[in-house]
């Protein structure tokens, strides 16, 4: 991406979270398509954790001589983890969705996923308006 010509971590940082996002959302669509299946154990998806170690990674890789040279190099990496939900009642089926909890947490990414857009759109427009000189 144009983050490694650049060498913008924060870009970097939130490429990850829309991948891990778009990934829970996808495990939420199969958890609530799963619902009626019986015996299936609902699945969840975490990176938080994983960005936060990614992020501590982020920056002094190279020795610089002055503080608006550019660092080259992005955050370690930080996939996703998909297990079983831990804790979820099972019922009398053994299926272990919960709709209503599925529906929340879909709504609860969406918020985020959308954050992380406006995230990465915001570092464009301070890109464009760095190359643009504030003209047009």
């Amino acid at each position: 991406m144009l983050d490694r010509l650049i060498g913008n971590p924060t870009v970097d940082l939130m490429e990850r979270a829309l991948d891990g996002a778009s990934l829970r959302q996808k495990v939420i669509a199969h958890n609530l398509a799963n619902v009626e299946t019986p015996g299936f154990k609902a699945l969840q998806v975490s990176f938080e954790e994983q960005l936060r170690r990614a992020r501590g990674t982020v920056g002094g890789q190279l020795r610089t001589s002055h503080a608006r040279h550019l660092q080259i190099g992005g955050t370690a990496s930080a996939p996703p983890v998909i297990t079983e939900q831990a804790g979820a009642s099972m019922r009398n089926d053994g299926n272990s969705v919960d709709i209503d909890r599925e529906m929340a947490l879909l709504a609860k990414n969406q918020v985020y996923y959308d954050a992380m857009v406006s995230g990465v759109n915001q570092e464009f427009r301070l890109l464009r308006l760095a190359i643009t000189g504030g003209r047009g």
